[in-house]
């Protein structure tokens, strides 16, 4: 029965040293592996797919900062098929009966821009994938957000199902999410597991109704004879990780959860885990940003209207519902109590994607490509 992770979204989104009480400055202690969770979902299974899902790509360059903003850099459009999973574009936040959407597989400029153009009609973007984490996926989310910005696509939702892949790549992907505003969801019947993780961290608004899991990084083309050696070849990526997760106000006491538990096996975070790490729901780092944006174009009125409205939902959307159809369809109803959608602040306003376009057609025509 699928199982609803206690945190969800709005639109506009390793532990070894738990024992020594170790994590990110400011937080207690990690929780252990009892913590709220059932015996199964804190005990290590046995994967079903082939190991090695997080994974070190050795010729990978180095990070040395954060990537900026998508549109800081020029984008390489250079033609490019996506193998390492399927993408499909779909307009409207609602899946089910209505399905994803329109299939993605040539990333080339003119097939992604006649795939999303319709989602002008909505504002909406709602980009579904399922495969590996590898660099085609990294582009993948790199050229949907220029095209999101350049059609005016303001709400924007990451449909993850991926068992993982390079470390390296979720990190680059997960920088341009955490710089360009989505909201990430891991529906029913989905998994995000492995490196992953990090692709999730990175999201403004995180919600979770399938399974979150992490195992153990290894190092591709490792020449390691000994444990040392091996710690060495790895102790680079594990500063990476620590730091990336920081960055997105995760715990990273998460990255040493990440050295402990077999390549081969997979440890399932609970309920408790992923609110405790700030893995789901509100981006901590994210919020914190939009606040100060918040108060100065909408008003403090606004942003408290806005915490009580979240807290609300926690209470009466969160924990009642297992579907994130159902859980959108209580938030659309409580938001009407706090006075959402704002007339001044529509798009700030919870749960916006939800709504109609605040201009009809908005984004036609405009941005194209010299």
């Amino acid at each position: 029965m699928t199982r609803f992770r206690r945190h969800a979204f709005a639109a506009a989104a390793a532990l070894a040293l738990a024992a020594c009480g170790q994590g990110q400055p400011g937080q207690p202690a990690a929780p252990a592996a009892a913590t709220g969770g059932t015996q199964a979902d804190s005990a290590p299974r046995a994967l079903e797919e082939a190991p090695g899902g997080a994974v070190s790509d050795a010729a990978a360059p180095e990070l040395e900062t954060p990537r900026g903003a998508p549109l800081d850099r020029a984008v390489d459009w250079r033609p490019l098929e996506l193998t390492s999973g399927d993408a499909t574009v779909s307009c409207i936040p609602e899946y089910g009966e209505l399905g994803d959407g329109v299939p993605v597989a040539n990333l080339g400029y003119s097939a992604m821009r006649r795939a999303m153009a319709p989602c002008t009609e909505t504002g909406v973007l709602r980009l579904r994938y399922h495969g590996k984490v590898a660099a085609d996926f990294t582009a993948l989310v790199e050229r949907a957000v220029e095209l999101a910005d350049t059609l005016g696509l303001e709400r924007r939702i990451l449909d993850l199902d991926s068992s993982g892949g390079q470390i390296e790549e979720a990190i680059r992907a997960g920088d341009i999410i955490g710089d360009s505003g989505w909201t990430l969801w891991v529906r029913e019947g989905s998994v995000c597991h492995s490196s992953c993780v990090l692709v999730l961290a990175a999201g403004d608004m995180r919600m979770i109704a399938g399974d979150v899991g992490i195992h153990r990084m290894i190092r591709i083309g490792s020449t390691a004879r000994s444990r040392s050696e091996l710690q060495q070849e790895l102790q680079e990526v594990h500063g990476q990780v620590r730091e990336y997760l920081q960055r997105n106000g995760v715990a990273y006491a998460v990255a040493d959860l990440m050295m402990t538990v077999p390549n081969r096996e997979l440890r399932m975070l609970s309920e408790q885990e992923l609110d405790f790490f700030g893995l789901s729901g509100q981006n901590a780092v994210a919020d914190d940003l939009q606040r100060i944006r918040l108060a100065r174009k909408c008003g403090e009125s606004f942003v408290r209207r806005k915490d009580a409205f979240f807290r609300a939902f926690d209470r009466e959307c969160r924990m009642e519902e297992s579907e994130l159809g159902a859980m959108g369809e209580c938030g659309n109803t409580l938001r009407k109590r706090f006075g959402f959608p704002d007339q001044d602040c529509p798009a700030e306003s919870p749960l916006s994607e939800y709504d109609p376009p605040l201009v009809a057609g908005a984004g036609k025509g405009e941005g194209e490509r010299s």
